[in-house]
């Protein structure tokens, strides 16, 4: 089972298992993991936003038009940022770090 590890602006790291498909905000909510998202997963509202690990930035696909549009407008946003929600777990991201924001 693929893992996400989750890394908080302290260094805190945590790991959290994942199902196949599930997108990163959720494997975030299973885990205990604090990351907002008032819309619900519906990409408008930008408050998932996590930041990919540099190390995994050329490994996690890019994003699709609706959460680049969301990403654009989303506060404090940076090029390796990406919405939880929209982020998908697969085999080839086991392991994937994200950072939170603060």
């Amino acid at each position: 089972m693929p893992k996400v590890v989750f890394v908080s602006k302290d260094g805190t790291r945590q790991e959290v298992e994942a199902a196949t498909g599930a997108s990163v905000l959720s494997v975030a909510r299973a885990g205990g993991v604090r990351l907002a998202g008032a819309c619900m997963g519906a990409l408008v509202c930008g408050g998932c936003r996590v930041e990919v690990d540099p190390a995994w930035k050329e490994r996690v696909p890019p994003p699709e038009t609706q959460e680049a549009a969301a990403l654009e407008a989303a506060w404090d946003a940076t090029p390796d940022s990406r919405l939880a929600c929209a982020l998908k777990v697969t085999e080839a991201l086991d392991g994937l770090v994200v950072h939170l924001p603060g």
